[in-house]
């Protein structure tokens, strides 16, 4: 299966963004080629211009917080594992501790380095990270891969608590709701939301089928388009009925 998921608030979306940009971080970190680690401090630049545009920090301790008191009410319920519960609420409190144990701004130590924020200028400028543009940048290229590993995990750990908190949120979004199978007749499916709340729509398709979802909602409705890509990967409009489970997230 292919899972599409379609965020219904600015906040959920924040969230999405870094929990990509941080895996991206991670995968090419443990490279060691060249281009793999330059890819990886692009990514790191990324993630501090995502992170850097909400109170991204208090609003992940404020939804670990609420997350914690909810878990709490379980306790002593003979449905639930006390082990699983106190695992839970262990991972919770540690990464709450390490969000307001984080010092300033996020990243704020990368805005301060002047050397980083000459490679961030330049390479917002198509191909503007040529040696002859950054010659000192290209001598960190050509360090040993694993002085490039250092730096960059130097680099990007200060910020790992948002990427613990932020992934705990969405595990627990994720996990909040079941599957349901759905028909969209000849490619076309809309269902009224009237009233139901939701913070994020999880969609799935089969593998091997051939559709691509494009979703749109607002308060009142849900609209899901499917379309077939051609070998060009232009959409084309689908005739066929398209099955697909689908799940409303929400904390």
């Amino acid at each position: 299966m292919i899972t599409y998921e379609y965020p219904l608030n600015e906040r959920i979306r924040t969230l999405l963004r870094l929990e990509d940009l941080f895996d991206k971080t991670a995968h090419f970190i443990g490279a060691e080629g060249a281009q793999e680690h330059h890819v990886a401090l692009i990514t790191l630049f990324e993630i501090l211009e995502v992170a850097s545009r909400a109170d991204l920090k208090f609003d992940l301790v404020q939804e670990l917080e609420r997350q914690r008191q909810i878990l709490l009410s379980f306790r002593n319920n003979p449905d639930i594992s006390e082990e699983a519960l106190a695992g839970a609420l262990y991972e919770i409190e540690q990464a709450s501790a390490a969000l307001l144990n984080m010092q300033g701004k996020i990243g704020h130590y990368l805005r301060e380095n002047e050397w980083l924020m000459s490679i961030k200028s330049r390479a917002a400028i198509p191909g503007g990270v040529c040696e002859f543009d950054l010659p000192s940048y290209h001598y960190w290229l050509h360090r040993d891969p694993q002085a490039r590993q250092h730096d960059l995990a130097r680099w990007l750990n200060p910020m790992l608590p948002i990427r613990d908190g932020l992934a705990i949120v969405l595990r627990l979004l994720r996990a909040s709701s079941r599957n349901e199978e759905y028909v969209a007749p000849h490619g076309a499916f809309q269902l009224m939301l009237s009233g139901r709340t939701a913070q994020m729509v999880r969609l799935r398709v089969e593998r091997g089928e051939p559709f691509v979802p494009e979703i749109s909602a607002n308060k009142y409705a849900l609209n899901i388009r499917f379309t077939s890509p051609g070998g060009d990967m232009r959409p084309r409009q689908v005739e066929a009925d398209v099955v697909f489970e689908m799940t409303f997230c929400n904390l």
